[in-house]
C-alpha cells in the first residue's frame, strides 16, 4: 500500500463478552497517542470483570497501532489469559506490532497470531484506491471519513473485496455495497458491514 490513512477515525468496535470468552473487532483506526488510557490495574483474574477489562485493553492497544488503516482489518478473541488475533493487513509490520502490543498487556499469558498478510499486488493497490474513492466520495458516506464516525474498511485480496466495519443504517450498508460493486476489475464484493445497534 502506498498511502497510509492517518486521520483519526475512532469508534468503539463491536465487543461480545461471554463469561471468560470474548470476541471483538477493531473497526476503527486512530493516530498514535490519541486514545485515552484504560484502567491501569486489571481486576482479579477469574473475576466477572476480568474478561471485560481484557477485551477493552486489547481493543485499546490495537486501536493505537500507528499504521493500521482503512485497508486493514483486525479482530480478536479472548479466552482466559489467551488472546487470539485474526484479520487481514497490508503490511507485515502491523501483524508484528499487534502481537507485540497485546503481549505487553498485564495478565496476557499467550498470544495466538492468525493475522493474514495480504499478498503484494499493484492491481489490488489500484482497486483499494478506486474503492476508497467510490465509497467515501459518495455524499451519504462521506461522514464515515470524518470525526468520530466508524470507518468502512476495504480489504482487497486478489481482486476480491470485503467491506468491514460499522455503519449507522442498513441504507448506508446497502449504498456502500452498491458503490463497491461498481468499481472496475473487482471479481466479488463481500459486505460484512454491521449496522450499529439502536440505529
Amino acid at each position: 500500500m502506498n498511502i497510509t490513512w492517518k486521520h483519526g477515525i475512532r469508534r468503539a468496535a463491536l465487543a461480545l463478552a461471554l463469561c471468560v470468552i470474548g470476541v471483538g473487532v477493531i473497526s476503527s483506526f486512530a493516530m498514535k497517542g490519541t486514545a485515552t488510557a484504560t484502567q491501569q490495574q486489571p481486576p482479579a483474574r477469574g473475576s466477572t470483570h476480568y474478561s471485560d477489562w481484557l477485551m477493552t485493553e486489547v481493543h485499546h492497544q490495537l486501536a493505537l497501532l500507528p499504521h493500521y488503516s482503512i485497508f486493514d482489518n483486525l479482530a480478536y478473541s479472548v479466552n482466559g489469559a489467551t488472546v487470539t488475533l485474526e484479520g487481514q493487513v497490508v503490511h507485515a509490520t502491523i501483524k508484528d506490532d499487534a502481537e507485540n502490543a497485546v503481549k505487553k498487556i498485564e495478565g496476557v499469558e499467550k498470544v495466538v497470531n492468525n493475522i493474514d498478510i495480504l499478498p503484494p499486488s499493484p492491481d489490488d493497490d489500484q482497486i483499494r484506491m478506486a474503492e476508497y474513492h467510490a465509497i467515501y466520495s459518495f455524499p451519504s458516506l462521506q461522514r464515515y471519513a470524518l470525526g468520530s464516525y466508524a470507518a468502512i474498511h476495504i480489504i482487497v485480496k486478489n481482486g476480491h473485496v470485503t467491506l468491514e466495519g460499522i455503519v449507522d443504517s442498513q441504507a448506508d450498508k446497502d449504498t456502500a455495497n452498491v458503490r463497491a460493486n461498481g468499481v472496475a476489475n473487482v471479481f466479488s464484493v463481500t459486505n460484512n458491514l454491521k449496522v450499529e445497534p439502536g440505529k
